[in-house]
């Protein structure tokens, strides 16, 4: 029902443009709700506890449910008629991909392409956490559906009832979008392109409303001002929380705060460096782009403002490898995320201490507390897994004929939220020529890699389905 309401937002756009998708959004929109309604009407009966398990099934098929809905104003426009791209496409935006079937963006008709950006800042919080705070009107509880939809290895809650923390979450949200609108219309973007942009920015999305993506715009205070949402779009939100309450100290102390601004100024001077070394072009233009391209890759974003593939071997390979950190946890980026590595390289750190002093207790800490064992298992197996299914979908993308290289980048990409990737998914390709099958099976890495790997793999565990 939240999916109708989402596309009837669309409704205005379409009637002021008058481009011929009024028709599509409507019957889209009745389509949605429609059947919402009956699924609550059949339902309402029924028993509303939840278990743990019960959440992960209802996130998924959740997921489902929305990108099939989503789809339809693609199709019924005539835009993509294709279902299977009109799915991918769909899913793109909900798991704040950015990955994109449209060859002629410009040519989309402006109330689709608003649908289109509107997928990304829903998806980018989580449309469960949001119908989280309205289920319990209808006696539903939530904390099962927020814990398997939170992004990252843990859930830190603002509020001690989980519908205030997903209402606090959601403010916040909106709140950083409406800034970036009204700073991007002051840059110089048009209204309709400023909330296109925001929509995808602070979700870290990346649909834009141009072919070329932010370098269409070619203006430097465009670039700064979506290249500083980005970064925002990567934080973890419980920081903005830590502001608006002027606990400043708390952001301070925040390890993971401390090494994501870390990686990203360091990869920034680095690409840079590198720049001037190749003499792309000048201090300021390399400083730009390597500040753009940094942080839209970190944060997995996915806008573009130059083609890294251009850049050398080095500096390809070097974003090649930043596409598998991904930003904080607790943000709307996608990836393994920032506080992953940190523990898996503090576990190891204190691994080789217990090999110098078998007799000492050596905990790993994080943030001055001492991380419980079961949550460095829990990482080292999602690691493990992330890999190996990195490694089987490349596999599975030679097996379409692609080079290792697109196959890697087309794989990576998926799994990791991003976007643009490497080889023949760049930052200036995008994903039409793919088979059909082989649109299916990205959206699947897609999913899997917005839902955390766990709360899929999970419903293909028989015991999953066993009876307790």
């Amino acid at each position: 029902m939240l999916n109708g309401l989402f596309i009837l937002f669309c409704l205005p756009t379409s009637i002021y443009y008058l481009e011929g998708d009024t028709y599509p959004i409507l019957i889209s929109s009745a389509m949605n709700l429609n059947l919402g309604f009956m699924l609550w009407y059949f339902s309402r009966e029924h028993e509303k506890k939840l278990r743990q398990k019960d959440g992960y099934l209802i996130v998924t098929l959740g997921w489902l449910a929305l990108s099939f809905g989503g789809s339809l104003p693609y199709i019924l426009s005539g835009i993509i008629p294709s279902f299977t791209s009109a799915f991918f496409e769909t899913v793109s935006g909900y798991t704040t991909t950015g990955s994109s079937v449209l060859n002629n963006i410009e040519g989309v008709h402006k109330g689709i392409l608003l649908w289109r950006s509107l997928t990304q800042w829903m998806g980018g919080m989580g449309i469960i956490v949001l119908t989280v705070a309205i289920l319990p009107i209808l006696g539903v509880g939530g904390m099962q559906l927020f814990m398997a939809e939170s992004p990252g290895p843990s859930t830190s809650k603002l509020h001690p009832r989980i519908t205030e923390t997903a209402k606090r979450l959601w403010i916040i949200y909106a709140v950083i979008t409406l800034v970036e609108v009204f700073a991007l219309k002051l840059a110089g973007m048009t209204w309709y392109d400023a909330v296109n942009h925001s929509f995808t920015t602070v979700s870290t999305g990346g649909f834009s409303t141009k072919n070329a993506s932010i370098a269409a715009y070619n203006s430097p205070s465009i670039e700064y001002v979506v290249s500083l949402f980005m970064f925002f779009g990567g934080l973890n939100f419980t920081l903005f929380y830590f502001i608006i309450k002027l606990k400043f100290s708390e952001i301070v102390k925040n390890e993971e705060f401390r090494f994501y601004s870390g990686l990203v100024i360091f990869s920034i001077i680095a690409t840079t460096a590198s720049l001037l070394f190749l003499d792309v072009s000048g201090l300021e233009q390399s400083f730009r782009e390597s500040v753009f391209m940094v942080v839209s890759i970190v944060t997995t974003t996915g806008f573009a403002t130059a083609d890294y593939t251009t850049w050398g071997h080095f500096l390809t390979l070097t974003f090649f490898l930043l596409m598998f950190f991904g930003a904080s946890a607790g943000s709307t980026s996608g990836g393994i995320k920032i506080v992953r590595h940190m523990l898996i390289a503090k576990n190891g750190m204190a691994e080789l201490k217990r090999i110098l002093h078998p007799s000492a207790i050596i905990p790993v800490r994080y943030n001055g507390r001492a991380v419980e064992q079961k949550i460095i298992y829990n990482i080292l197996a999602f690691f493990f897994i992330y890999l190996t299914v990195f490694a089987l979908g490349t596999i599975v993308m030679t097996f379409y004929g692609y080079d290792i290289v697109t196959a890697a980048g087309a794989t990576i990409s998926s799994l990791g939220n991003i976007g643009p990737g490497i080889g023949g998914v760049g930052p200036a390709h995008n994903f039409s020529a793919f088979p059909e099958s082989a649109k299916i099976f990205l959206s699947f890495l897609m999913l899997l890699g917005r839902l955390e790997l766990f709360t899929m793999l999970l419903l293909f565990m028989p015991a999953f389905w066993a009876r307790t």
